[in-house]
């Protein structure tokens, strides 16, 4: 089984607003730049928006470690998404699950790798989440500046 790199990041100008996500794919010296955008969004979505398609863009069955800099993101798939899945996709608060739709989208992804999540502090020297960094702002700009 293949061992890749995944780091993610996602942006949003105001939030809700204009938004965009980034991910990088690294497989020993290969790497894959990836972002795109959404008119309307949060950046909680962006940040889970780049999880997906980053997964999605992986064509076999991988060893993957994801790095993002969401603790959102991190802590919903690693542990919040268990008693979501559990409580009929309803929070603890007995109310419906925020970003469901990308949650379960995300979810299904996962089930095809094997995954390890990692948090990194972000804007803090890493160098691949500030590139993803770099990459979603631009495409919410981009978003932004095409209304």
């Amino acid at each position: 089984m293949k061992n890749v790199q995944l780091i993610t990041d996602g942006a949003c100008l105001g939030n809700p607003g204009p938004g965009g996500w980034a991910a990088i794919l690294r497989y020993g010296p290969h790497k894959k730049e990836m972002w795109g955008s959404e008119p309307h969004t949060t950046n909680n979505r962006m940040e889970i928006k780049a999880a997906i398609e980053g997964l999605r863009a992986l064509k076999v069955s991988c060893e993957v470690q994801v790095v993002t800099d969401s603790e959102y993101l991190k802590n919903g798939i690693t542990t919040w998404i268990k008693n979501w899945k559990r409580k009929g996709w309803m929070t603890a608060a007995k109310k419906p699950v925020v970003n469901q739709d990308l949650w379960k989208e995300l979810d299904g992804q996962v089930e095809r790798h094997q995954t390890t999540w990692v948090w990194t502090k972000g804007h803090a020297g890493h160098e691949d989440n500030n590139r993803c960094d770099e990459l979603a702002t631009r495409a919410a700009r981009e978003q932004s500046a095409s209304k």
